[in-house]
């Protein structure tokens, strides 16, 4: 039996999406919000752990490395690679950002979210199995992740400047101190060919870098 666990922030697309998934006779899903999505893995110790990164609640969890949390937190004390759970990402071809922070967490499976429901399912056994699966639909947005100026780090910064977020707060958040956010911010401005912090956050929306 293929343990599931589907992280997603909309209780209705939630329930839609375990009802999908449970009505097969080799798999068993478990529920959770992205704020008890790690926890919730500790419990459970699911095969796959199948996640929304274009939800709500994944934006500042994606951010702050939850997915490379979630992936630790499950697999820390288990045993040989079999025992170990392996993450399966919804996502948009046209969010390359997201797609590099997927690639980062180790995501073994990668789903397009216009994908037939028979696909999730294809995708789920494959990767419950061990084995990559990628959505053809999704390769021009590993084409651009691979060619983001922007490192991993920066990209949480200009995240966070995007929602609004000060230095001050940019530094709290992330645990760095101001003048170290200060240096990210102009190592951004510098890498996109922006004028200015508004700019950069102008061009790396459109180019769904953030």
């Amino acid at each position: 039996m293929i343990r599931v666990l589907l992280v997603h922030d909309s209780c209705l697309l939630r329930s839609a999406l375990a009802a999908l998934i449970e009505a097969e006779p080799d798999i068993e899903v478990t529920t959770t919000s992205w704020r008890d999505a790690r926890s919730r893995a500790r419990t459970v110790r699911p095969h796959v752990c199948v996640v929304d990164t274009d939800c709500p609640g994944s934006k500042g969890a994606t951010r702050k490395g939850e997915l490379a949390r979630i992936y630790g937190g499950i697999s820390e004390g288990m045993s040989g690679k079999d025992s170990r759970c392996e993450l399966l990402v919804l996502a948009d071809a046209e969010r390359p950002g997201r797609l590099r922070r997927a690639h980062e967490a180790r995501a073994l499976g990668y789903i397009d979210r216009n994908a037939s429901p028979d696909r999730l399912l294809d995708g789920i056994r494959c990767v419950a199995n061990k084995e990559r699966f990628i959505d053809d639909s999704l390769g021009y947005g590993f084409l651009q992740a691979a060619q983001m100026p922007l490192t991993a780090r920066e990209l949480s910064v200009l995240s966070l400047a995007a929602e609004g977020a000060s230095i001050a707060e940019i530094a709290r958040s992330l645990h760095l101190s101001n003048g170290t956010i200060r240096n990210y911010m102009a190592a951004i401005t510098r890498k996109t060919g922006a004028r200015n912090r508004v700019d950069a956050i102008r061009i790396s929306r459109g180019e769904g870098w953030v």
